[in-house]
């Protein structure tokens, strides 16, 4: 590491962001075959929502949610800055990066508690496979296709608050996630 940079991301935010990449990916691609691998990036994205909440309150300190999540007022104000150019560069999460972390949780939860609903009320497996959830089939079918809708366009959301914020602040933050590392000024 240059004296330029700055560690910001751990390892395990790391790991966990493309383990999130790839499993969301793996499950959106498998939706109509391959059920056994959808089942299995379905329940991986679980373990990597239940990590990533965990590490919000004891991981490094960019990790913490404390560290990016930010009053309504300041989120608005920072996206106000946006077009005039002058938006605040933050070493961690900017606030509209916190806002879309807490979105994409919240959303992936949802993903994953339908589609284990729908394994049940479909297949009759998975934990929730004993109770009588096949009675709600159609309404659990689309909120898991709803749910899944959503994160997509969030995640599209996030590419473009990526690519904004690196073109912005001259910098190239998809590499930042790659190596931890950033410019300190």
């Amino acid at each position: 590491m240059s004296k330029d940079e700055i560690a910001v991301w751990d390892p395990l935010v790391r790991i966990f962001h493309w383990g999130l990449v790839a499993a969301f990916a793996l499950g959106w691609l498998t939706q109509e075959e391959h059920y056994d691998l959808h089942l299995a990036a379905g329940y991986t994205v679980l373990g990597l929502v239940l990590f990533r909440v965990i590490w919000g309150f004891v991981g490094s300190r960019h990790a913490r949610f404390a560290d990016f999540v930010r009053r309504p007022s300041a989120v608005l104000a920072y996206l106000g800055s946006i077009p005039t150019g002058k938006a605040q560069r933050f070493l961690g999460h900017n606030p509209a990066g916190g806002v879309m972390i807490l979105l994409l949780l919240v959303t992936l939860l949802l993903v994953i508690l339908s589609g284990i609903a729908l394994d049940a009320a479909e297949n009759r497996a998975g934990p929730l496979g004993g109770t009588r959830l096949f009675l709600y089939a159609d309404t659990i079918k689309a909120t898991h296709e709803l749910a899944t809708d959503l994160g997509l366009s969030l995640i599209a959301l996030h590419i473009l608050g990526v690519i904004q914020a690196s073109l912005t602040h001259r910098e190239n933050l998809v590499l930042a996630m790659v190596t931890g590392r950033k410019r300190r000024g």
